[in-house]
């Protein structure tokens, strides 16, 4: 899904709401997760997932095309963990971890 289709949707559920105050919405919402992982926060949404961030050490790989070795720099990088109400949706109303 887009970020255009999630604010077509918004619309659709909230047709009291003009256009760009939806657009809005969904923008506020995805620049406030990107702001609290910038800052090394974590978000938490209930029944959906967490967002966080995780930090790569720094490690020796090779460039494809010439085989010649390269550092690749340590780095962090945003993760998603999702919830298990998700993870039930996902699989069909199964929630894989719960079943042994």
């Amino acid at each position: 899904m887009l970020r255009s289709q999630l604010v077509a949707r918004l619309a659709e559920i909230k047709p009291e709401l003009g256009p760009d105050e939806v657009e809005e919405a969904v923008n506020t919402i995805l620049d406030s997760i990107a702001t609290a992982l910038e800052k090394g926060g974590r978000v938490e949404i209930r029944g959906f997932g967490t967002f966080s961030v995780r930090q790569r050490k720094a490690r020796e790989s090779r460039n494809p095309r010439t085989g010649e070795k390269v550092q690749v720099p340590a780095k962090s990088v945003p993760f998603f963990k999702p919830g298990n109400e998700l993870r039930a949706q996902v699989n069909g109303g199964l929630d894989p971890e719960s079943q042994s």
